[in-house]
């Protein structure tokens, strides 16, 4: 994708920013950039919506430019990793320690990046439908929108709970609202994931490749049940997701992370990044790199519990982690490459790969199918269904075993007719497949079991994040989660 300038004034309290134009992957809409937000003036063609659409996909993006820093609160706060790094982002250092506090820079950016992507969004829902144009694209373009609308809902959800449900073109004097409960947030996810998915193609031309498929809108509306704790509908939603008969695991593990091998048959939800020196790579690539090599700040450095999480011969290990004397993208790994001996592997590439260090383009696979699959062994362990459970679990297993040196020795098939072991062995595949995926923290937290496994957690208080103090200073119907 290529991007130009967007520029947000701040997070709802503001309607007026300017509109970011992105265009497909191989050439870009020439429409220049507009200021005040005018949606009765602007949307007259399917080419208007479509510029306002890609500028939906704006926020998504893991770089420098959104200052968006998901993994932090996904990794960082779990037992993956410490901060690492030289102490440039104290935001970063206080959300590992749990001391974040309403002022924390990292918490503050997050909200108003996430709900910029949602007035944009809105936009595009309400306006597209008014527009002369071919109906199968006018629901093309909503589709679309309704599903990123959902995605940064939830994405507010994980971080701060009961969030403000931004679901219309709302008026300035209207703007400042209350906090929604959280519950009444994913019945619009499912709502508008529900709509999405009727809208949406099951495939996009490899020039589009970037944009919401129908597995995307099922796989959140899985996710979002799953947070739910509504296990038959999470059931339900994986067999519409497998009714497309689209997906499947990759052989080689190593092709959801490779730079040539993205978007593949695992791929259910991915958000691009391009190597184009213009702001829309991947900063992991930066940011996660150790700061012994060039232009690396070495934060995310990976825990020893997280490396000893991993069964003898199991080569996700080494897929996810570099250790001592590992390759470590061309030079040889050594313990001082990191203060625990180990760093992330995902999301990082050789330095031949890239223009500049901050601009990866190794892809966020948000959903992969194999997340999928765990979700419904999930789904069926909670119910009691133990044979059943197993089967998608060890279809997980199974792929890695096979890649294994020693295929018959290594991770051999769950087999227990115990439902508590069953769950812990689900659990424990979602850590070991998913690692470093932005998941963990989340996980332990709809599992209720952060307070066991993290320094520094309070129960009743860091499930969730603290609501920026700006964003109270600017809207006096906020209320603040406990304990901050």
């Amino acid at each position: 994708m290529r991007l130009r300038t967007i520029k947000y004034l701040s997070g709802f309290c503001c309607l007026a920013f300017v509109v970011l134009a992105i265009a497909g992957c191989d050439k870009a809409l020439d429409k220049e950039p507009l200021g005040r937000l005018d949606a009765g003036s602007f949307f007259k063609s399917a080419e208007d919506a479509i510029q306002v659409l890609n500028a939906c996909y704006e926020p998504l993006l893991i770089n420098n430019n959104n200052n968006n820093f998901y993994w932090v609160f996904g990794t960082v706060a779990s037992d993956e990793a410490i901060t690492g790094g030289d102490g440039s982002r104290p935001g970063i250092l206080e959300v590992d320690l749990f001391r974040h506090t309403p002022r924390t820079q990292e918490l503050n950016d997050f909200w108003k990046l996430n709900y910029a992507g949602i007035v944009q969004c809105n936009l595009v829902i309400e306006k597209t439908p008014l527009i002369q144009a071919d109906e199968d694209l006018k629901n093309r373009i909503r589709g679309q929108a309704l599903f990123l609308r959902a995605w940064y809902h939830f994405m507010l959800t994980q971080i701060f709970g009961d969030v403000p449900l931004i679901d219309r073109i709302i008026p300035p004097e209207e703007i400042r609202l209350p906090r929604t409960p959280v519950g009444l947030v994913y019945d619009q996810i499912i709502l508008d994931c529900e709509e999405a998915s009727g809208l949406l193609p099951v495939s996009n031309p490899a020039n589009e490749v970037f944009r919401v498929t129908r597995g995307a809108a099922l796989g959140l509306m899985a996710k979002t049940y799953l947070y739910r704790k509504n296990w038959e509908q999470v059931i339900m939603s994986v067999a519409k997701i497998k009714a497309l008969n689209i997906y499947g695991l990759m052989p080689d593990y190593q092709d959801n992370f490779r730079e040539n091998t993205q978007n593949n048959m695992e791929s259910v939800w991915e958000i691009q990044h391009q190597n184009l020196e213009l702001g829309v790579g991947n900063s992991i690539n930066q940011w996660w790199a150790t700061k012994k090599l060039p232009d690396g700040y070495g934060y995310a450095e990976v825990t020893q519990e997280f490396v000893d999480a991993f069964e003898t011969g199991d080569p996700r290990l080494s897929y996810t982690v570099a250790s001592r004397n590992d390759d470590y993208f061309g030079t040889r790994y050594i313990g001082s490459f990191s203060s625990t001996g180990h760093s992330p592997r995902k999301y990082l590439q050789p330095v031949e790969e890239v223009s500049q260090k901050a601009d990866g383009d190794i892809n966020y696979t948000a959903i992969r199918y194999a997340e999928v699959l765990l979700w419904e062994a999930e789904a069926l362990a909670e119910l009691g269904r133990i044979s059943e459970a197993a089967l998608p679990l060890e279809e997980v297993r199974a792929r890695s075993r096979a890649q294994s040196d020693d295929p018959e020795n290594t991770l051999p098939a769950i087999s227990t007719s115990d439902q508590g072991s069953l769950i812990q062995a689900i659990r424990h595949e979602r850590q070991v497949e998913l690692g470093f995926e932005m998941h963990r923290f989340f996980d332990l937290v709809r599992w209720g079991v952060a307070d066991q496994l993290l320094d520094g957690f309070v129960k009743g208080k860091h499930e969730v994040f603290p609501i920026p103090q700006t964003e109270i200073d600017l809207n006096p119907l906020l209320t603040q989660n406990p304990e901050y």
